[in-house]
């Protein structure tokens, strides 16, 4: 059936973009318990302690999901703008799974004049490279009006989102949740889902490129919590019911172009379960700090017996700014009759743009990094070109070709690779590879490895200095975005076990344009292997012939 027919005639069906998705009401894989909310710990036969890097549920199970990206008009804020949305909505549907389950996801490109390609963020892809959907790493953009299927497996579980990654297109509108059930640190009465927190522009993101490129980042408008807020008296404000004695897992992604936030509600205290896929010991903390493409699930318990609180994304001045930055605000309502406004007071806190402290961050299944390491140095600096802002890491601005992407050149053995694609090749199995980032400019950056968790082994303000630094190997947080200090210094450390071409990249949107990125092709001699050829060699013929007929012109980073 064509692709376009397929999606009208089911309408009724995927308006949520899903057929039969699992709950983990439903789940039993095994005999030994059923999760809960009296022991989430469990999960069938397996738990909490089970190794999730070598050992996945086999649940034979498959989820599938239709997606249609499209053009439209919305007011999300109550300022109405271009959006791209998939499915209709922003964000767009959830993709829900059991851990150890098949995903599978058909896309159908039904942009005006716009390529594209799917992200996974946080999904390891184990043997699955090409499924990461990087344009000019693992695919060509799918055309306009073409299709392709992604499969992947749900090897870890927890809370991620999909994203484009064709240049700023994932802040246009190009975004959902991802949710994977499985054990949590921590028991829950009700699971909320996903709080998305974004930053929001009344031009689109692409129409400011230009002068973030000239000027550096501009001042964006407003935030918007699952996709709505107010601005001037217009639009709406998320709101939350919740039953006083009850506890509700949010599941919070930070999805913004350039926007690290603080997120409270007024009155609460939270406790944190995980950082992006992986389980902590949990902690609590009355503010969370949230970089860009980060996750966090917390757990809020409803201690109050009435009223309404007001439920805040305060944007970090320190490293962006926001014209609204006080009212990007949701509701919790213990009374869902009610619509008067909160009067509530937010807590205090220091304006930074910091991760949690590494001491609270301690995964629950303890794993150490070994001593033995191959090291990459790569120093962030910023410069001009042509007048216009270009990153740098290790003294190369990157730059990839959409009609050429890596998986082909490692097919066709073309090895030659330009300064400007910036390919750091490990080619050794199970081995550790450290990478030091250091920068004196006074931005912040969260980074970002596709393909892996990786372990922040050291992460300060200042000079690196190999010899006084000491690497923190025992149990280090483990997760796949951390921030890069302002003045400062990260070092993370990851496995070679994972075979593929795996962009590690800035998480702030004009960045990752402007080139501040480089790629791992890991266990090159492994890679072909797991390429479709034809696959991969329809979708470049598919770009290209559309490229060449609306001459297209490539202007940014790639990616």
């Amino acid at each position: 059936m064509h692709f376009p027919t397929l999606l009208a005639s089911s309408l009724a069906l995927i308006s949520s973009g899903v057929f039969a998705a699992p709950s983990a009401e439903s789940h039993k894989l095994g005999k030994r318990c059923d999760n809960s909310a009296t022991d989430r710990s469990c999960w069938g036969d397996y738990d909490l302690s089970t190794d999730y890097y070598t050992e996945v549920p086999d649940t034979g199970a498959t989820v599938e999901y239709w997606f249609e990206l499209t053009n439209i008009t919305a007011a999300l804020d109550g300022v109405s703008r271009d959006v791209l949305v998939v499915n209709g909505s922003f964000p767009g549907p959830t993709i829900i799974a059991n851990w150890g389950d098949t995903v599978i996801v058909h896309l159908y490109n039904g942009l005006e004049n716009n390529g594209t390609g799917l992200h996974f963020h946080g999904i390891r892809q184990n043997n699955t490279n090409q499924m990461d959907g990087v344009p000019s790493l693992t695919q060509c953009p799918l055309a306009p009006g073409e299709s392709m299927t992604y499969t992947w497996q749900a090897t870890q579980y927890g809370t991620s989102w999909y994203h484009s990654h064709f240049g700023l297109q994932a802040w246009e509108g190009v975004l959902g949740g991802i949710l994977i059930n499985g054990p949590a640190t921590a028991n829950y009465d009700v699971d909320m889902g996903h709080i998305f927190l974004n930053d929001w522009s009344h031009e689109t993101a692409d129409a400011l490129y230009l002068s973030a490129e000239i000027d550096g980042p501009p001042t964006l408008d407003n935030g918007l919590i699952n996709g709505t807020n107010t601005y001037n008296d217009s639009g709406s404000r998320f709101e939350m019911n919740v039953t006083s004695g009850e506890s509700y897992r949010l599941r919070l992604v930070n999805g913004a172009i350039d926007t690290h936030f603080k997120f409270m509600v007024d009155n609460h205290t939270l406790t944190v379960i995980a950082m992006d896929l992986v389980p902590i010991v949990p902690y609590t903390t009355d503010v969370l700090s949230i970089g860009m493409g980060q996750r966090y699930d917390v757990i809020l318990n409803a201690t109050e017996t009435s009223d309404n609180y007001w439920m805040r994304a305060i944007p970090q001045t320190f490293c962006s700014d926001n014209d609204n930055t006080d009212n990007i605000k949701g509701i919790v309502r213990y009374d869902s009759t009610s619509t008067d406004d909160p009067t509530t007071t937010g807590f205090t806190y220091t304006e930074n743009c910091d991760d949690e402290a590494i001491a609270d961050l301690v995964p629950y299944l303890a794993l150490d990094v070994s001593s033995e390491d191959t090291e990459d140095d790569e120093a962030v600096t910023v410069g001009k070109v042509d007048n216009l802002f270009r990153w740098y890491m290790a003294a190369t601005t990157f730059a990839v070709e959409w009609d050429n992407p890596t998986l082909l050149q490692v097919y066709n053995n073309d090895t030659t690779w330009t300064n400007s694609s910036h390919v750091i090749e490990v080619d050794t199995a199970d081995e550790w590879v450290y990478i030091i980032m250091e920068t004196t400019n006074a931005v912040p950056h969260p980074i970002h490895l596709h393909g892996h968790d990786f372990y922040v082994i050291a992460q300060e303000t200042g000079t690196y200095d190999s010899s006084t630094v000491s690497f923190n190997l025992t149990n280090p947080p483990r997760r796949d975005v951390a921030m890069l200090p302002a003045s400062g210094y990260l070092v993370i450390a990851f496995k070679t076990d994972n075979p593929g071409a795996w962009l590690m990249h800035c998480h702030i949107g004009w960045h990752t344009s402007e080139g501040f990125d480089l790629q791992i092709v890991e266990r090159y001699s492994e890679v072909s292997a797991l390429i479709d050829y034809d696959t991969l060699n329809s979708t470049c013929d598919a770009w290209s012939t559309y490229a060449a007929t609306n001459d297209i012109v490539e202007d940014d980073s790639g990616v």
